[in-house]
């Protein structure tokens, strides 16, 4: 998820946790390694499907491009990989300068924008410029950590729905879809 060294893997693996009421036990031996176990609270009731599946084939792709703009590889490559997987034709950004350069030559149906990028400009301010290139862009919003102020505004602004990382393929296809659908 994150990268190496820069404590993000971490941080997002204990959001989650976090979200879950759970917590981690971390035990660290010099020279031999740390070991993370992650506990989460037993629940009792069972387990139930879904009441509604929507079929695959209502988040297939109708001829859709996405751009997927976040500062870690591993991340783009993810989210590529489920939408390609959902037959959208993708295009991978590291910053939101890059997004902006990209979106002033070529369009894209939807912008998937992590909000915190590091270095350069965040999703916040990628979605302001964006905006100004093109006012009706539609994007979702991606981001390891809790949902903030910055995120609100960019909503605000335009930007559809927030995802929290990680999601599941069923997750962002329907939010996908969900912008996708909506009116100009």
């Amino acid at each position: 998820m994150g990268r190496s060294g820069t404590g993000l893997g971490m941080a997002v693996v204990w959001g989650t946790v976090k979200d879950h009421k759970g917590y981690i036990d971390i035990e660290s031996v010099e020279g031999k390694g740390t070991s993370f176990i992650l506990y989460f609270p037993v629940s009792r009731s069972a387990v139930k499907p879904e009441d509604r599946k929507i079929p695959i084939e209502d988040y297939l792709a109708r001829g859709e491009t996405i751009l997927v703009v976040d500062d870690v590889e591993e991340q783009r490559e993810l989210a590529s990989a489920m939408l390609r997987k959902l037959g959208y034709a993708t295009e991978t950004l590291a910053s939101g300068e890059e997004a902006v350069e990209y979106l002033k030559e070529k369009p894209a149906s939807l912008v998937i924008l992590d909000m915190i990028m590091d270095p350069g400009i965040d999703g916040l301010e990628t979605y302001r410029k964006i905006r100004e290139l093109r006012p009706g862009q539609k994007a979702i919003i991606v981001s390891g950590f809790a949902e903030t102020d910055r995120v609100r505004e960019a909503q605000r602004l335009g930007a559809g729905q927030y995802l929290k990382k990680p999601y599941t393929l069923e997750k962002i296809a329907m939010a996908v879809r969900r912008e996708l659908d909506k009116a100009a």
